[in-house]
């Protein structure tokens, strides 16, 4: 007899009630409008004899009478390849596979457009930084315009990284007729143990290794083709999009350029045509991804310790989805769910590690066998999320899955519910009379994760940068780096300080990070509220902060509170700072107007409104379109 399912976590059934009622009839208006744009026509089928000559005149014969039968599946790729990013110049071989297997299948595949994939660790701490988070929204608009000549019953997008990603899915979630599969890279393999890489960037912020040093540990960190291997936004969405059940079970993490990772692409293919309507099995993205599939995708993130961009991007990518989703309700879930993985930064293993001791089949076995997510969503695999506990392996050169390992293999980096690093997820919110922020904490020892002291401001990073080095900063102190986000500057990514405050840590200080800006899935040892909002150019109260105030940051109250009298606080004015500089140079110009759109952190921090949320708004009459 088989086993019964286990009972869903009460906390886990309530927040995801919570949601469904929350966003109910901004998700009705969002599935109308899905049904009604499929049964206008989803593909070539729709188009006029002149459209669709249009659409092959490039084709080959074969691909060409296939195009002209009507009856056979086309799917449009859509790929984030370039050769610059390691993550993403496996992608250059992709397209070749794909329209190979299809036609094996005989049906067709075309490269409907290509998407910017910017890297954060190329433009960390310089100007070009300032337009990657707007790149997510910038994404969703050319995937958008790719798969606008309705030629395609599918779309196969191919992407890694940061931005890209949530970029791809809130472009699906506004295609969402179609059936959607997601194609990952995979991480490069290991290189240099990320505690030597860390002790090496330290060295060189103190001036104890020599810019040569540094490069060479960077070098032979981020080595070849693939993903870096920390556990950062990139590894946080291959994680995501599997947990969704976008991926094929056990993808996420092959390593690029193997037999695996290419048996994979194929079969994904396949997979894809058959989840189209020609192929018999139609699973359109719209009737996929739900509030559950949402839930889980913050479960999969607290229990791995996964990047704090998520709690931007997840919100972003639920609303494309006619989803509300609340930093409210990571903070519940967070409570309930357990913490299952140390991947640098959170500890010493890399993504490789996780993989061989036991990976993402080991961790939907526990979630599942927790009732800590929805095992019953459809996903493109054909499937539920039950068989996703199973792991491809090729026998005899053909792709099978087998389950995968009952035990970690490893717990030093992959652990069990009943025995976890912690018993919360690595995430908390911040509020006070500072305004709300996210901590990542999983990587922030219990004895830092409470520091009241003076503050000092700054305005730039550079500003932050001059102060260590001249030694103004060995004390006690929480740095506030103001007038970082969206509508100031792009909200760029922080890292560059991380060294810098890690030294001041290493040195017996109280010290931690306070921001309107980003760290992102490198959050590290030193605590670091982030995400601020409203920002300090928005109305926010961190532009009321002067240098000296105390500030207490209490991770495990989650509050972040100035000391400072209620009615000398209530009474100052907030600065205002000269932010002209930001705004030209490496393109920033171009960004204006995003930067007037951009929404709050806590809404997303994106340029497209609210979805379905504004058009009901507007039917009740609570904004006006000069609001929007």
């Amino acid at each position: 007899m088989a086993q019964a399912p286990t009972p869903l976590n009460a906390t886990v059934q309530q927040v995801t009630e919570r949601i469904r009622e929350r966003s109910r009839e901004r998700r009705a208006l969002y599935e109308q409008r899905m049904d009604d744009q499929h049964r206008r026509g989803v593909h070539r089928a729709e188009l006029s004899c002149g459209n669709l000559a249009h659409g092959f005149a490039a084709c080959g014969t074969e691909d060409k009478n296939a195009l002209k039968m009507l009856n056979s599946a086309n799917l449009g790729i859509i790929s984030a390849y370039n050769d610059m990013l390691s993550a993403h110049q496996p992608l250059e071989t992709f397209p070749e596979t794909i329209k190979a297997a299809a036609r094996a299948m005989g049906s067709t595949a075309q490269f409907a457009g290509g998407v910017p994939a910017m890297c954060d660790g190329v433009t960390q701490g310089q100007p070009g930084m300032e337009l990657s988070l707007f790149s997510r929204d910038v994404i969703a608009m050319a995937s958008a315009v790719g798969l606008s000549h309705n030629m395609f019953d599918a779309a196969l997008y191919l992407g890694v990284c940061d931005k890209i990603v949530p970029g791809l899915f809130i472009a699906a979630a506004r295609f969402g007729h179609l059936p959607a599969m997601f194609v990952p890279a995979g991480p490069m393999p290991s290189g240099l143990p990320n505690k030597e890489k860390a002790r090496i960037r330290q060295l060189f912020a103190e001036g104890k290794a020599s810019r040569e040093d540094l490069l060479e540990a960077e070098s032979e960190s981020y080595h070849s083709p693939g993903t870096c291997t920390f556990y950062g936004t990139a590894n946080s969405n291959q994680l995501m999009m599997e947990m969704m059940g976008l991926h094929l079970p056990g993808t996420s993490f092959v390593n690029p350029g193997t037999e695996m990772r290419e048996a994979l692409t194929r079969f994904a293919t396949e997979q894809a045509i058959r989840n189209t309507e020609p192929g018999g099995d139609y699973r359109p993205f719209y009737k996929q991804i739900d509030e559950r599939a949402i839930v889980n995708a913050v479960v999969g993130l607290l229990a791995s310790g996964g990047s704090t961009n998520h709690t931007m991007h997840l919100v972003a990518m639920a609303a494309a989805a006619g989803i509300t989703l609340t930093w409210e309700d990571f903070t519940d879930l967070s409570a309930v769910t357990p913490s299952l993985m140390k991947v640098y930064p959170n500890g010493q293993a890399d993504i490789n590690h996780f993989q061989a001791a036991g990976g993402m089949s080991y961790l939907f076995r526990e979630l599942i066998g927790a009732g800590l997510i929805h095992s019953d969503i459809p996903t493109v695999f054909g499937t539920d999320m039950t068989a996703y506990t199973r792991e491809p392996f090729l026998e005899d050169g053909k792709l099978i899955w087998r389950e995968g390992p009952e035990n970690s293999l490893d717990e030093d980096v992959l652990r069990p519910v009943a025995n976890p690093f912690t018993p919360t997820g690595g995430l908390t919110v911040l509020d006070g009379n500072l305004g709300r922020g996210v901590i990542k904490v999983s990587a922030v020892t219990e004895e830092h994760r409470v520091v009241e002291a003076p503050v000092r401001i700054f305005e730039d990073q550079n500003e932050m940068k001059a102060a260590f080095e001249a030694g103004d900063l060995d004390r006690d102190v929480i740095t506030v780096v103001r007038f970082q986000g969206p509508k100031a500057n792009g909200m760029p990514e922080l890292h560059k300080l991380t060294p810098y405050l890690g030294v001041l840590q290493d040195r017996g200080y109280k010290v931690a990070l306070v921001t309107d800006g980003r760290m992102s899935g490198a959050s590290g040892k030193v605590p670091a509220a982030i995400h601020m909002s409203p920002e300090a150019l928005d109305g926010g109260p961190l532009a009321k902060l002067r240098d000296g105030d105390i500030v207490r940051l209490d991770a495990n109250a989650g509050t972040l509170e100035t000391k400072v009298d209620a009615h000398v606080w209530a009474d100052r004015e907030k600065h205002v700072a000269e932010l002209d500089h930001y705004h030209v140079g490496l393109g920033r110009e171009l960004f204006a107007g995003f930067r007037h759109l951009a929404m709050r952190g806590e809404e997303g921090a994106g340029v497209f409104g609210g979805f379905e949320a504004d058009d009901l708004a507007r039917q009740q009459g609570q904004i006006h379109d000069e609001d929007a």
